[in-house]
């Protein structure tokens, strides 16, 4: 399964595509900064908005190592490491995404304060009691069994430490979604949970649920406000060029979704 799902986030270009799009909308005039990346590089729905609601949450210092679970290409951990002050350490199971990640790093400028490692969020390589803040932004619907998963994040959190989740989650219609979406080509590698589940998933493995929220509107807005008409060009750089393969109807399929009331995005913070 897990290199089902590397499969399905893998393109072989998506490095170059993103330097080919930053060649378009910054040029060669000035440096990249993270700020040119984030239509393309938070790859979750609501983009740079959506981490700034997320964090802003959390009370981040210059003293907290942050655990990205489920880092992508890395946009996230960047945002964190540099308007936070913190070190980042992400994990994802793509390749490609590590390697990206590690281009994208140099290119702003945060390789000292940012690193993403290949592996497994249900196996990670960290020490128990790492770190002090730990988030994952549009991952656990690929991760069938999410009390082994939180429990592996419990165990590298330090006593205390402070747990952020923006994931998509079941919604009220309990009818199959419409596939492709952006995480899953077809219902078998699709694991949504609903939030009483998430309740319970996170309390079984150790956490205390400190507080949550239905984003769901703010997803339809979103939508909304980034899919292009009917014939429409997208820009140069935007989720569509991390979605790869079927982007158009892989978002199409989101706001069928979304507004049948079948999926949303919500949030939970734990500790």
């Amino acid at each position: 399964m897990t290199k089902d799902i590397a499969s399905h986030y893998s393109q072989g270009t998506l490095g170059d595509v993103i330097e080919s799009g930053l060649k378009i909308t910054v040029g060669n005039d000035r440096a990249v900064t993270i700020d040119d990346l984030a239509p393309v590089d938070e790859f979750h729905i609501g983009g740079r908005p959506a981490s700034i609601h997320l964090f802003d949450q959390l009370n981040l210092t210059k003293d907290d190592l942050v655990l990205d679970i489920g880092a992508g290409i890395g946009g996230a951990s960047r945002f964190v490491a540099k308007n936070y002050g913190c070190k980042v350490e992400g994990i994802d199971l793509t390749p490609e995404f590590c390697e990206v990640a590690g281009r994208l790093n140099d290119l702003v400028g945060l390789s000292e304060r940012v690193n993403i490692t290949e592996g497994s969020a249900l196996d990670m390589p960290y020490e128990d009691n790492s770190f002090s803040a730990a988030f994952m932004m549009h991952v656990g619907m690929n991760i069938e069994d999410k009390t082994a998963l939180y429990k592996e994040i419990r165990r590298v959190l330090k006593p205390g430490g402070t747990f952020a989740i923006y994931d998509v989650l079941q919604g009220p219609n309990t009818e199959e979604l419409a596939f492709p979406v952006p995480w899953a080509t077809v219902s078998e590698s699709s694991f949504l949970a609903t939030p009483e589940e998430m309740n319970e998933h996170l309390t079984s493995a150790g956490f205390t649920v400190e507080s949550t929220a239905d984003r769901t509107p703010f997803a339809k807005d979103f939508f909304a406000a980034i899919i292009p008409p009917k014939g429409g060009t997208p820009p140069p750089l935007g989720l569509h060029v991390i979605i790869g393969r079927d982007a158009p109807t892989k978002l199409k399929n989101m706001v069928t979704n979304i507004g049948a009331g079948l999926c949303g995005p919500w949030e939970f913070i734990a500790r």
